[in-house]
C-alpha cells in the first residue's frame, strides 16, 4: 500500500463527521491492481466504482449504502470480482438505470451479494463473458410493480452466465440485443415478467423456476433459443402466459413444467416452413388454455408432451392454425380410445372438435360462463346432436395411452 494513499485514508476517516459512514471507495483506491480487498465488517457509504482488476470480498459482513443517488457499485475493470456484499439504497432514475451493480466490463464475477431497496438489481451494459452467480435481488419497496426496475438487465451483452440468482418483488428480467448467454437455475417470483428477450438469439434458458409473476418467458424477435427444463407456474394475473413467442423461430421448448397459468404456451405460426418451434417433453397441467397459436399456417412440431387437467388443451386464432401443427405421440388425459394391441399408442387418433367453445371464441364476453352448467349443457347437446359439422381443432394420429415415464427430446 502506498504511504501517501494510506495517510489520506487515515486523515479522511479521522476527520469525517461522526454520523457519516466511511466511504468504501477509499479502500478500493488503495487496493493495488490484482489485490484482494476484505474491508472490516460494518456499513460503508457508496457509490463505489472499481476501475482496476481487484477482488472485493465482503464475506457477507459488509453493507454498502448507495445514499439514494445513482448506482451503488459500478464495475469498469475487466476481470474484477465482487462478492459477499449487502448493497442497498440506489438512486431512483429509470433513465439512468440506477442499479445495485452496474457492470461495464468483461470477464467479471458478481456473486453471492444481497441487493435490496435498489431500483434495478444488476445491469450489464455492453459487457461480455461475465458471471452473475447466486445473488439475491429485490427492488424498491412500496412501488407499483411497473415502476420498479428490472432484477437483472442485459443490454448489448453477450456470452454471460446468469446462474443461481433469486429475484423477488422486482419488475422484469430483460435481455435486449444480447446473444449467447446462459440463464441457468435462477428463481423469480412476485414480479411482472419473469424473462423478456428482445432481439436476443442463441440464448440457453434452462432449469429456472418462475412462479407467481404476471407472465413467464416472453420471446420477441429472438431465434435459435433453448428453453428447457424450466418450472413455470401460477401466472394467472390478467392473461398471463407461461411462455409467449412472437416472430421468433427455430426454438426448442422442451421438458418444461407449465402449470396453472391463464395460457401455457402462446405462439405465432411460422412464416416459413423451416422456421418452426419444437415443443417436446413438456407437462401442461391445470392451465385455462394449455397451448394457443395465432397466425394462419401452423407447422410447429408438438410431440411427447403431457396434457393433464387443462380446461382446454389447444386453441388457435383459426381452426387451421392449431390443426396444421404436427401433433404426434402426446399424452391426453381426455383421450377416449383404446390400445388393443398394447403398443402404448391409441388405436384411434385423438381428435378435438369445436362445439360450444365456438361461442366464447366468437364472443369473448361469454368466456365468463366457461365451465358453467348452462354452457356445459349446450356443449353436451351440440356433441349429441350437432346442428352443423363441427370444425376439427387438432388431431394427434398416434396418442399415447399413458404418460411417458421419461420425457423424450428430439
Amino acid at each position: 500500500m502506498h504511504t501517501g494513499k494510506l495517510l489520506l485514508l487515515i486523515l479522511l476517516l479521522l476527520f469525517q463527521p461522526a454520523i457519516a459512514l466511511p466511504p468504501l471507495q477509499l479502500y478500493v483506491e488503495i487496493t493495488p491492481e490484482g489485490g484482494t480487498l476484505k474491508p472490516p465488517p460494518g456499513e460503508y457509504s457508496g457509490p463505489v466504482v472499481i476501475k482496476k482488476r481487484i477482488v472485493l470480498d465482503g464475506e457477507g459482513k459488509v453493507k454498502v449504502n448507495g445514499g439514494g443517488s445513482g448506482s451503488i457499485l459500478t464495475v469498469e475493470a475487466d476481470g474484477a470480482v465482487v462478492r459477499g456484499l449487502h448493497l442497498s439504497n440506489s438512486g431512483e432514475s429509470h433513465d439512468a438505470v440506477d442499479a445495485g451493480v452496474l457492470v461495464k466490463a468483461n470477464d467479471a464475477v458478481v456473486e453471492d451479494n444481497i441487493i435490496e431497496d435498489s431500483l434495478f438489481g444488476i445491469h450489464l451494459s455492453n459487457a461480455h463473458g461475465n458471471r452473475i452467480l447466486g445473488n439475491h435481488i429485490s427492488s424498491k419497496k412500496n412501488r407499483d410493480i411497473s415502476l420498479r426496475g428490472d432484477g437483472i438487465r442485459l443490454w448489448y451483452s453477450h456470452e454471460n452466465l446468469i446462474q443461481g440468482n433469486i429475484i423477488r418483488n422486482s419488475r422484469d428480467m430483460v435481455f435486449s440485443n444480447s446473444r449467447e448467454n446462459r440463464i441457468i437455475s435462477n428463481k423469480m417470483n412476485d414480479s411482472r415478467i419473469s424473462m423478456e428477450l428482445v432481439f436476443s438469439p442463441d440464448n440457453q434458458i434452462q432449469g429456472n423456476t418462475f412462479a407467481d409473476n404476471y407472465s413467464g418467458i416472453v420471446i420477441i424477435y429472438s431465434d435459435e433459443l433453448d428453453v428447457s427444463a424450466n418450472h413455470i407456474q401460477h401466472m394467472r394475473k390478467l392473461t398471463g402466459s407461461c411462455i409467449s413467442v412472437k416472430e421468433s423461430y427455430n426454438i426448442l421448448i422442451g421438458n418444461n413444467e407449465i402449470a396453472h397459468c391463464a395460457v401455457g404456451l402462446l405462439a405465432t405460426s411460422p412464416l416459413e416452413a423451416e422456421n418452426i418451434l419444437t415443443i417436446t417433453g413438456n407437462l401442461f397441467t391445470f392451465n385455462v388454455i394449455a397451448t394457443y397459436f395465432y397466425g394462419e399456417k401452423g407447422g410447429h412440431i408438438i410431440r411427447h408432451n403431457r396434457f393433464i387437467n387443462n380446461f382446454t388443451d389447444a386453441m388457435g386464432s383459426t381452426t387451421d392454425t392449431s390443426r396444421l401443427n404436427h401433433w404426434s405421440r402426446n399424452y391426453w388425459d381426455n383421450y377416449k380410445g383404446f390400445d388393443l394391441d398394447k403398443d402404448g399408442i391409441g388405436d384411434q387418433p385423438h381428435q378435438a372438435y369445436l362445439y360450444a367453445d365456438s361461442i366464447w371464441m366468437e364472443h369473448p364476453m361469454a368466456r365468463f360462463y366457461r365451465g358453467s352448467p348452462a354452457l356445459s349443457l349446450i356443449d353436451f347437446v351440440e356433441r349429441l346432436i350437432p346442428s352443423s359439422e363441427p370444425d376439427l381443432m387438432y388431431a394427434d394420429p398416434a396418442p399415447l395411452v399413458a404418460p411417458p415415464i421419461k420425457q423424450n427430446m428430439p
